[in-house]
């Protein structure tokens, strides 16, 4: 599982192969690519129900095609092509835990005076134990992004 910047959120890039997003059955246009033979387009059905005389047909069909972004955010399913979802919902950091148990405590320490807390802790790394300091020296606008949009904590080897 992963984790972005935006929650809640769910997401899956199509690849082709699901027969099913988030529920939904996948259903292959009947349109197909000159090249591959494959479906150009797929679609979802994200309601079952009757539509009224006066919506459109596709109301309640989302169309997408092969590297798509599915998104359920709020209970509500969109399609986003690859570059968009990037920009938008941008995969958290992954740190050390020893960076992290640093970020903790340091963010503790500095909530409680009026101080910049970012600045604070890139000015005191020397505080910080050498493999940390190391680590946010070679890895500087990772730590920002992680202090300022979240992170996970990298797993043990």
């Amino acid at each position: 599982m992963k984790f972005y910047r935006k929650q809640p959120l769910e997401a899956e890039q199509f690849d082709g192969s699901q027969t099913s997003l988030f529920g939904y059955e996948v259903m292959p246009d009947s349109l197909l690519d000159a090249l591959t033979g494959e479906p150009a387009y797929y679609s979802i059905l994200i309601d079952d129900f009757e539509p009224e005389p006066d919506d459109f047909p596709d109301d309640n069909e989302v169309s997408f095609e092969i590297g798509d972004w599915i998104v359920n955010e709020a209970d509500e399913i969109k399609v986003m092509a690859d570059e968009e979802f990037k920009q938008q919902y941008a995969e958290l950091p992954v740190i050390p835990k020893a960076v992290a148990d640093y970020m903790k405590d340091y963010n503790n320490i500095i909530n409680l005076s009026f101080h910049s807390a970012l600045y604070e802790a890139f000015d005191d790394l020397f505080a910080a134990s050498q493999d940390v300091e190391h680590w946010i020296e070679h890895n500087s606008d990772v730590f920002a992004r992680a202090w300022l949009d979240g992170y996970t904590v990298e797993e043990d080897k």
